[in-house]
């Protein structure tokens, strides 16, 4: 665990800087990433690789680092002969490798004190076909929750600092995230993939939220991977029906082509935006697919400005 202040603690005292899209700067540093297990598979190929990009997050002023397990799972690393025990090593090593980059940035500069979130990804990230941006699998909240919770134990007993629940689709699966990053005892965050003002299966948003309402463990409710005109109105909306600080990292903006493998569109990602997240409530701010160190610079600037 962190050896300084609790990271909600931190957030009583204001914002706080998450990173950037973790595949967008492995690609930069030359990795291939066309692999159906995404960044996870680095985790056993080029840990070093991983390590590096969450390095190049802290130095550019990142002070929480989201490890590569997104798309981490049993049933994923099993189809490439991985077994339990062998995944639950690599899950833990999604812990230490951005730890180690924590540790390193302490020691080299710029000396800031930070922490690490643990991602759980959803159900669909592990059938890589891009069905974590619709959801509606077909299954039951418990068979959701029968899913995720050996890989949460792992991470947990690997010690984040907490747990972030991202690109969460639909209600369902946050109820069943909800439960199982109960069970853990580690604080969390709850974030919703969103499009036109819903959830990706269309539920509203005041639904959505309202899952993590009334519960001490959750850090912060909010969204990511979404369009970045989306942000706003879900930040007001999370803190009003919670009562809690929000979360915020979109995209850069373009739209994910599942079939291509590819980025469509344009960027509209503006760090300009930040100042108005925080007024709104937001306490955690980052970006994700797409936005670089570059971007996370800019806006570590405009939350010290």
């Amino acid at each position: 665990m962190n050896t300084g202040g609790t990271l909600a603690d931190a957030l009583e005292a204001g914002p706080v800087l998450l990173d950037g899209g973790l595949s967008n700067q492995l690609e930069a540093q030359g990795c291939d990433l066309s692999d159906a297990l995404w960044s996870a598979r680095l985790l056993s190929a080029a840990p070093e690789q991983i390590e590096a990009a969450h390095l190049a997050y802290l130095r550019a002023g990142a002070r929480v680092l989201i490890t590569a397990s997104y798309q981490a799972t049993f049933e994923g690393f099993g189809r490439y002969g991985i077994d339990r025990s062998g995944t639950e090593d690599l899950l833990a090593r999604s812990v230490r490798l951005a730890r180690r980059a924590a540790d390193t940035a302490r020691r080299t500069g710029p000396g800031r004190e930070s922490w690490v979130a643990a991602s759980v990804g959803p159900y669909g990230a592990m059938l890589a076909d891009g069905s974590e941006y619709r959801g509606r699998y077909g299954l039951s909240v418990r068979e959701l929750e029968r899913f995720h919770r050996p890989r949460v134990a792992a991470l947990a007993a690997a010690r984040p600092d907490a747990l972030a629940l991202e690109t969460v689709p639909d209600l369902d699966e946050a109820e069943a995230l909800v439960q199982v990053a109960e069970e853990t005892g580690l604080p969390y965050w709850l974030s919703y993939s969103v499009a036109g003002g819903r959830t990706r299966a269309g539920q509203p948003l005041e639904e959505a939220f309202a899952v993590a309402a009334g519960r001490d463990s959750v850090l912060a409710v909010g969204v990511n991977c979404c369009d970045p005109d989306e942000a706003q109105e879900a930040v007001e909306q999370a803190v009003a029906v919670t009562g809690r600080p929000a979360v915020v990292y979109p995209n850069r903006g373009e739209g994910w082509d599942a079939g291509a493998r590819g980025w469509t569109g344009r960027g509209t990602f503006d760090p300009g935006r930040v100042r108005a997240w925080t007024r709104a409530g937001a306490r955690l701010v980052g970006g994700c697919c797409r936005v670089g160190p570059e971007l996370v610079a800019e806006l570590a600037g405009r939350l010290e400005a």
